[in-house]
C-alpha cells in the first residue's frame, strides 16, 4: 500500500510540476517577446495538461499496455492501480491549470 501511496503522490506532484513550471517559463518567455504573459501562461497551462499526465504516468504506452495485459490475464487489480494513477496525475495537472487561472485571473 506503501508503494501506491508515494507513486501516486508523485505522479500528482510531477503532472502539477509540469503545468506550473511550464506555464511560468513560457509567461517569463513571453515578456521577452512582447507577447501578453498572463494570456500565454493561460494558453500553455491548457496545451500541457494532457502532456504532463502523460510526463507522470511514465510514457504514453506503458500504462495501457499494463492495462491490457493484465485484464487479459484476468487480473484486475494491477489495471485498476494504473487507472488510479492517471487519474491522480490528471487531478495533479488539472490543479496545476487551475491554480495558473487563479493567479492570471486579475491580469485579464
Amino acid at each position: 500500500m506503501s508503494y501506491f501511496l508515494s507513486k501516486a503522490g508523485l505522479d500528482f506532484f510531477i503532472a502539477f510540476g509540469v503545468v506550473i513550471g511550464g506555464s511560468m517559463l513560457a509567461g517569463v518567455g513571453s515578456v521577452f517577446m512582447l507577447l501578453p504573459p498572463a494570456a500565454t501562461m493561460l494558453d500553455t497551462a491548457a496545451r500541457l495538461k494532457i502532456w504532463a499526465i502523460v510526463v507522470a504516468v511514465g510514457g504514453s504506452i506503458d500504462p495501457v499496455r499494463v492495462i491490457e495485459s493484465n485484464i487479459m490475464a484476468g487480473q484486475l487489480s494491477p489495471a485498476a492501480q494504473q487507472i488510479c494513477f492517471i487519474i491522480i496525475a490528471f487531478l495533479g495537472a488539472h490543479l496545476g491549470s487551475e491554480l495558473v487561472r487563479l493567479i492570471c485571473k486579475g491580469a485579464i
